[in-house]
């Protein structure tokens, strides 16, 4: 099942060989949108249609989560700052080349709504990086659909 990766800390954000980088702004604030990411974990695969699973491990230190196709992952909670700041490492995967991987999801207040900067920094193989460099579109439009559904979400719970 799962491969062990390299336990890294937050700093790997701003140092991983592969940084992908992508932005959107929502209309929800800050803690609405913190809370679904940080708060509401099993949420997840409500607006992230990516995620078949997600649950919270560890009494919320961890969490683990299933992918279309079936990747999986086990996780580590690592930053957890309200409504700033949510980022996890993956300690195990199925994910075939993959060596290190940090998500971060940082929040800014943004004309009455909010900033979502989503950091995926990651370490792999050459063929690793290859792939996921060529599938950078496509993961950017995996955000910006899951930010939308997200925003969409949350809207529809304050109504």
């Amino acid at each position: 099942m799962a491969r062990r990766l390299r336990p890294v800390g937050p700093d790997f954000v701003g140092t991983a060989p592969l940084r992908l980088v992508f932005a959107r702004e929502v209309a929800a604030p800050p803690g609405a949108v913190f809370s679904a990411l940080a708060e509401d974990v099993s949420g997840w695969s409500e607006w992230f249609s990516a995620v078949t699973l997600a649950r919270p491990t560890a009494d919320g230190g961890g969490r683990e989560v299933r992918l279309r196709g079936g990747t999986r992952f086990e996780e580590t909670v690592l930053v957890s700052k309200a409504p700033e700041v949510y980022a996890y490492r993956a300690d195990a995967t199925n994910a075939p080349g993959l060596r290190a991987l940090v998500e971060e999801w940082r929040l800014t207040p943004a004309d009455g709504g909010t900033r979502v900067r989503w950091t995926f920094a990651a370490d792999g193989t050459v063929v690793f990086r290859t792939a996921l460099t060529l599938g950078r579109s496509g993961l950017g439009r995996a955000f910006r659909d899951a930010v939308t559904a997200l925003d969409r979400r949350l809207a529809s719970a304050s109504a």
